[in-house]
């Protein structure tokens, strides 16, 4: 009884196989290179809420994971392919014949985006950001909310020169210039006068002042930017500053210059923690 002659792989067996293993590493890459995006988008967004408190939106901390998820699945693919296009060479080598096999790689690929697209999917829709009349409408609580005065005061959970010290240090961490620091209260020990401590710490940016002097050159009275760190005659330390949109109201800024001076109310946050 005659054997049966193995299959004598060509060339063309060879190449297509490779150009079969090129276009998994390709889809391998586009995996991680979507995956990257989505991480940093969820980190994005995580640095604009720092920035700006004051405006509302929606949680996308899952996207990180999403994103995670993304990379190692690309990750994943990649060594796959890599273990397939050897074996497939091996199987050509001995004469072996399958390329009626249906690819579980593609199957099990397939599969593992569908169910993550379904769960990006259910999460957007269920995380969307806030209508722009609800935002109107927090802009609206915002103004209401500053003093007639125009001045925010919060509570530091440090002392003045601890308060101090922290923005000196957060400033420089953000390459915030630091023109100056008004230390009222030496300067009244010095006149021999008695006055609990008050520093005026004045900061800014050329890049974000000049566009605002700019538009409304009357800005320059308010500018550089100003955080007033006193203590009571409790002893409790506060941090004093103006508050951007009464700023903005003022001086008739426009809207979009706002996050320009809006800063402040970030910086005033971190440093009270």
């Amino acid at each position: 009884m005659a054997m049966p002659e193995k299959y004598q792989a060509s060339p063309a067996d060879f190449l297509a196989v490779e150009r079969t293993f090129l276009a998994w590493i390709r889809t391998g890459l586009a995996l991680m290179a979507l995956g990257f995006v989505l991480a940093r988008f969820g980190l994005f967004l995580q640095e604009f809420n720092l920035a700006r408190p004051d405006v509302h939106t929606a949680s996308y901390g899952y996207s990180i994971w999403f994103g995670t998820v993304l990379i190692l699945l690309g990750v994943l693919v990649s060594l796959l392919s890599l273990l397939r296009y050897l074996r497939l060479v091996a199987m050509l080598q001995t004469g072996a014949k399958s390329f009626g096999n249906t690819s579980g790689l593609a199957v099990a690929v397939a599969i593992l985006l569908a169910v993550l697209g379904l769960a990006m999917s259910y999460y957007l829709v269920a995380t969307r950001h806030v209508s722009a009349l609800n935002l109107f409408k927090a802009q609206e609580d915002s103004m209401a909310a500053i003093p007639e005065n125009g001045i925010v005061r919060i509570a530091s959970r440090h002392s003045v020169a601890e308060t101090v010290a922290k923005l000196q240090a957060f400033l420089q961490a953000k390459n915030v210039k630091l023109f100056a620091i008004v230390d009222h209260s030496g300067e009244a020990e010095k006149a021999g006068l008695k006055m609990p401590s008050t520093k005026l710490l004045i900061f800014g940016n050329p890049k974000g002042g000049t566009p605002l002097m700019l538009a409304s050159p009357s800005v320059a009275l308010d500018l550089p930017l100003k955080i007033l760190v006193a203590e009571d005659g409790a002893g409790k330390t506060w941090i004093s500053y103006n508050a951007p949109a009464y700023l903005q109201q003022r001086h008739n800024l426009p809207a979009d210059l706002i996050p320009n001076i809006a800063v402040i109310e970030a910086i005033a946050a971190k440093v009270a923690e």
